[in-house]
């Protein structure tokens, strides 16, 4: 069984234009796993941050990750702690 977690994903943006639609349809697909987004706009560097707060097996934060960092201009990078499912006591 895949370890679950709670994690932190930030994702910067450098290209929006090019990859705003690649981006929110990735984060569209994942959309069940995501507790939280926030967008902020970083004009003087000309880039786009978000963050997501997301509540899933590790093998479905990486997948997310993974096809978040295929798409040119973007970056992204999760930081997780793990927990039990929820439902589940803690043993």
């Amino acid at each position: 069984m895949d370890s679950h977690a709670v994690g932190v994903i930030a994702i910067i943006v450098s290209k929006r234009a090019e990859t705003a639609s690649a981006v929110n349809d990735v984060l569209s697909s994942f959309g069940d796993i995501v507790i939280g987004r926030m967008g902020i706009p970083y004009h003087e560097r000309n880039l786009n941050i978000i963050t997501l707060i997301v509540d899933a097996t590790t093998d479905q934060i990486g997948a997310l990750t993974g096809k978040l960092g295929m798409i040119p201009g973007v970056t992204a990078k999760s930081t997780l702690a793990k927990v039990s499912p929820a439902g589940e006591a803690k043993k």
